[in-house]
């Protein structure tokens, strides 16, 4: 499979068709076949694991939150949630998802400036990559709309700015999606305990699924409870401020069969 192929497989990794949209799947091949976006996010991982030692921020961690974001996304649209990012702009229904995966795309390219505060960073590069991409897919007043809306979904997704549309809350609870144990494995092979690898390594599984009383349910698999701190601290701090609260529905099941184990089940 193509590198392109690759990039346009949404929701599951395992999935043989990409998203039914043709834009969207148009700007992930582009995306997929951009040199310089592929560079970034080979870049972007330096500071965050070989110099902070810190969980991955590299291609695959995009990869992830893109997909999960497309989930959410998918989701949400299922339920009829209000995507107000497009539709205050007056652009098309289509864009909501474009305006997700670009941001999810784009999100920690800040991290080749820094760790610290990489979301602020993130806007400049960002910007000057979108000024090559949405042209090939825009006029350029409906490109200016759709620069905006992405750059709002990427300042949002790490800072205490609060997240103004459907989109940027999308793109915060889905970084904070990525917590199974593969994102901390070059941290931990690496002499890394701190408490966001250690509590990475406890995250067994994560699935997003229709739910019953709220139009998401996320369910995370956990082996013992030092995965409480992903729930708890990062996911709860992003979900909280999203915009997505009354949408989302988190239940965390400790999966150790160990009858000693200190959490058993937690829900947000």
């Amino acid at each position: 499979m193509s590198d392109a192929e690759d990039a346009r497989r949404v929701y599951d990794p395992d999935a043989e068709h990409p998203f039914p949209d043709q834009k969207l799947n148009d700007v992930l091949a582009f995306v997929a076949a951009d040199e310089e976006i592929q560079a970034y996010l080979d870049a972007q991982n330096v500071n965050a694991v070989e110099r902070k030692r810190y969980n991955d921020h590299g291609p695959k961690h995009i990869s992830i939150v893109r997909n999960r974001a497309l989930r959410l996304y998918e989701l949400l649209k299922a339920s009829d949630a209000d995507f107000n990012g497009a539709r205050q702009q007056g652009l098309a229904e289509a864009d909501e998802s474009v305006i997700v995966a670009l941001a999810a795309s784009l999100h920690d390219v800040g991290h080749v400036v820094h760790r610290d505060r990489h979301a602020f960073y993130s806007i400049p590069l960002a910007s000057d990559i979108l000024d090559r991409i949405l042209p090939e897919f825009y006029d350029t007043a409906d490109a200016v709309r759709m620069k905006g809306e992405v750059l709002h979904a990427i300042l949002c997704h790490h800072t205490p700015v609060e997240p103004l549309t459907t989109e940027a809350g999308v793109i915060r609870v889905a970084d904070a999606l990525d917590m199974e144990r593969g994102r901390s494995r070059i941290p931990y092979e690496q002499g890394g305990r701190g408490i966001n690898t250690l509590s990475s390594q406890a995250i067994n599984r994560v699935s997003l699924h229709e739910g019953d009383s709220r139009p998401v349910l996320v369910e995370i698999e956990m082996t013992n409870a030092a995965g409480v701190y992903q729930v708890d601290n990062l996911l709860k701090a992003k979900l909280k401020g999203s915009g997505l609260e009354d949408l989302v529905r988190i239940v965390a099941v400790n999966t150790n069969e160990n009858r000693e184990q200190l959490v058993e089940r937690i829900e947000l």
